[in-house]
């Protein structure tokens, strides 16, 4: 087996570094005159920009973020990058090497609570100097990976700086909130931490969390290098795709790090991740006899962040965090609001084009496959938009309300079902939460809109509430976040997308990736959530566009719809 020699590793400092457009070096970045030596790569991009410090490996023992740093140095492209990332694999790299946990192995001290470190000071404090002094000295943004410790559990969760400048707190928690994890934490110290003291100098900063128990694995690699990559794009830095979102972090304030206050064989009752209540058991500490020496309890309702994993627990050592969840406003909806507020006028031009076409023909086609014809219905449009469907359905005799999240599209649908002389009520009404009674409608009908839902499980069960027994729920949409709307390569140059412009694609694929429904396998996914909800007797059709669009034109869908058709059971 080859063996890289110590001459062959480059060797490299920050001070006086030049590094042409679109050059990755990797080698060992010599801190503090050359006292350290830590495994580093630094990528310039193609053009001009801001500079990302990513550490990893400040304890040792956290082989996640080791890993996901390991492996952005070689994937990052220099010519998606607007700047310079410069990334340290492992930072206590003689810890990481002698499998010596957190702490420093000359002076047992834990690198994370020494910052701004001290030049004088132990070999630890030096590092931490050195830190503080070469590397922050060059960043404008940073970007800290850990795990849980070698004998923590953790739930996968970020911290932000929030001991600094209001600019630079609210930077920090923009760059958290890109994170994919079910949690958020607002820092409450200046000192200590790398990322902390990093906010104090004005650099904003974030912790991600991910990992534990001395262990690693691919798939928390790969969620940590996309969590990085999402944050680089945020800023502008990278042009590449945010990673899609399962998750939207919430606010946990208040932690509570407690401590053991025996040595001895420690039990817990819960899990990372685990929501808690005030008063509830968490775990308790006994010793060799098995007799109680401690019971911890929970101060208060709130989540469990991390936890010893091990058997054993010492005295004044970690034993369990938690904290209060902040149930704060989501504005995942006023952002979609927002975006759909600005095509609306285009969607009318484009609905009241596409009803004089052939493809209103084709779409009540397939409608009435399903719903047959003959009889007067009552019929929610769900997501009406510009009022296509509700209009066509009306056209038929039916009895349409269309409901739709934008105030503007209600306005457009109400307008273009007048010039078509069609008898249609338009609501304001959220698509998660319909203000109708139980067994209101005969028929609940939908295209392209549950893929734009922060909760489709929500709202599948609302439609399913409102239908009365044997009513049809219908759906017309396509598993989008397979897809990039920013790519319209396939589109032919007509298309409706091309007057929509580059830059409103861009934000709808930006809002897209933080929806969970991306993630999801489609139409599988919905057909286990709707099988929940009281339907039963399901058709499916993958073959809709075949149906629909024929031509390729104006108004032409390049991803593959699908159908669902669900019938409630009748409850009587």
């Amino acid at each position: 087996m080859h063996k890289e020699t110590e001459n062959t590793i480059r060797k490299f400092c920050l001070e006086g570094l030049s590094l042409s457009p679109g050059e990755r070096i990797s080698g060992e970045l010599e801190l503090a005159g050359g006292k350290f030596s830590l495994p580093a790569a630094v990528v310039r991009g193609t053009e001009e920009g801001k500079t990302v410090v990513i550490t990893a490996g400040i304890h040792g023992g956290e082989y996640v973020g080791i890993q996901a740093a390991v492996e952005l140095s070689q994937s990052l492209k220099p010519e998606l990058l607007q700047g310079t990332v410069i990334i340290v694999k492992a930072v206590s790299r003689r810890a990481f090497e002698h499998r010596a946990g957190s702490m420093g192995t000359e002076d047992g001290r834990n690198l994370n609570r020494e910052f701004p470190g001290d030049s004088q000071g132990s070999e630890t404090q030096q590092l931490a100097w050195a830190i503080s002094e070469e590397l922050f000295g060059a960043a404008d943004y940073y970007i800290d990976l850990h795990s849980g410790d070698d004998y923590e559990q953790l739930a996968p969760y970020v911290y932000y700086a929030g001991k600094a400048s209001p600019e630079v707190v609210e930077a920090s928690r923009k760059m958290a909130e890109q994170v994919d994890v079910p949690y958020m934490v607002r820092s409450t110290v200046s000192t200590g931490g790398a990322y902390n003291y990093a906010a104090s100098r004005g650099i904003p900063g974030v912790l991600i969390e991910r990992g534990g128990m001395g262990t690693w694995t691919p798939e928390e690699v790969q969620s940590t290098k996309r969590d990085v990559r999402s944050i680089l794009c945020s800023l502008g830095i990278y042009r590449g795709q945010r990673g899609y979102r399962t998750y939207y972090p919430l606010d946990v304030s208040d932690i509570v790090y407690q401590a053991a206050e025996h040595t001895g064989f420690w039990y817990p009752r819960k899990m990372p991740g685990d929501l808690i209540r005030g008063g509830e058991e968490l775990g308790v500490v006994r010793d060799y006899e098995g007799e109680l020496l401690e019971v911890c309890r929970a101060e208060y309702d709130g989540v469990i962040l991390y936890q010893t994993g091990s058997l054993q627990v010492l005295e004044d050592g970690p034993m369990i965090a938690y904290g209060r969840i902040v149930r704060r406003h989501d504005d995942r909806k006023e952002r979609i609001t927002e975006y759909w507020t600005k095509r609306s006028e285009s969607f009318l031009e484009q609905r009241r084009a596409e009803l004089d076409s052939p493809l209103a023909r084709r779409w009540m086609e397939r409608i009435e496959e399903q719903i047959g014809t003959g009889r007067r219905l009552k019929i929610l449009d769900v997501g009406c938009g510009s009022g296509f469907f509700s209009i066509l359905l009306a056209r038929r005799g039916h009895e349409v309300i269309g409901t739709d999240l934008t105030p503007e599209m209600v306005v457009n649908s109400r307008k273009l079902a007048g010039e078509q002389q069609a008898g249609c009520k338009f609501l304001v009404m959220d698509a998660e939460a319909l203000d109708f009674d139980d067994e209101t409608f005969d028929v609940v009908i939908s295209r392209n809109l549950t893929w734009t839902l922060p909760d489709a499980e929500k709202a599948y069960t609302q439609w399913c509430r409102v239908l009365k027994p044997e009513g049809i729920l219908l759906n017309f949409d396509a598993n989008y976040g397979a897809s990039d709307f920013s790519d319209t390569s396939e589109l032919p140059e007509n298309h409706a997308h091309f007057e929509v412009g580059d830059e409103m694609m861009r934000e709808c694929e930006e809002i897209k990736r933080q929806l969970p429904i991306s993630t999801y396998m489609r139409p599988a996914w919905d057909l286990e959530v709707l099988g929940r909800t009281g339907l039963e007797r399901f058709e499916i059709d993958l073959g809709v566009s075949k149906k629909v669009y024929l031509e390729k034109d104006a108004f032409y869908n390049p991803t593959p719809m699908f159908m669902i058709c669900g019938k409630k059971g009748n409850t009587v």
